[in-house]
């Protein structure tokens, strides 16, 4: 009898800092964390790498590009979200200072808010999980684990 193997859900999160500010966007109507701040980020789709993902999403979410070259990977979590069958995550955090184009709100039907906040002042309904990884890159933390209490 062969056993089904363990299935984690991945997904890629785009730190993007400019002078010691950080951007974070406001999710609005999908139905998880509305209201709650977050970074640019989507799951990896079939076939897709993880930096292969956060390129597209850089421009869908925020209308830049990015160059692969310039990404580096800051911090890697595994998640439980604990929200269904599918409730374990890898999430992989790049971070870069560079990329082409102005950065514009382009998905404003999920997103009400796209700011910079300065590192130590962030608001103060940033999702968990992401807080955490953000302290985690602050602090040169490669990795971290949420949710498994």
């Amino acid at each position: 009898m062969i056993k089904e193997r363990h299935k984690n859900v991945p997904a890629s999160y785009l730190t993007l800092l400019k002078d010691n500010k950080i951007l974070l966007l406001r999710r609005f109507n999908t139905g998880y964390e509305h209201g709650n701040y977050s970074m640019v980020a989507g799951h990896v789709d079939p076939e897709e790498t993880f930096t292969q993902c956060i390129i597209r999403e850089a421009e869908e979410e925020a209308g830049i590009l990015l160059k692969s070259e310039d990404l580096k990977v800051v911090h890697v979590m595994h998640r439980n979200s604990g929200s269904n069958e599918n409730n374990e995550r890898v999430d992989v955090f790049f971070i870069t200072e560079k990329w082409e184009g102005e950065i514009v709100n382009r998905e404003s039907h999920k997103c009400d808010d796209l700011s910079w906040f300065h590192l130590d002042s962030m608001p103060e309904n940033v999702i968990p999980y992401i807080r955490q990884a953000i302290d985690g890159i602050r602090d040169g933390i490669h990795y971290s684990e949420y949710g498994w209490e």
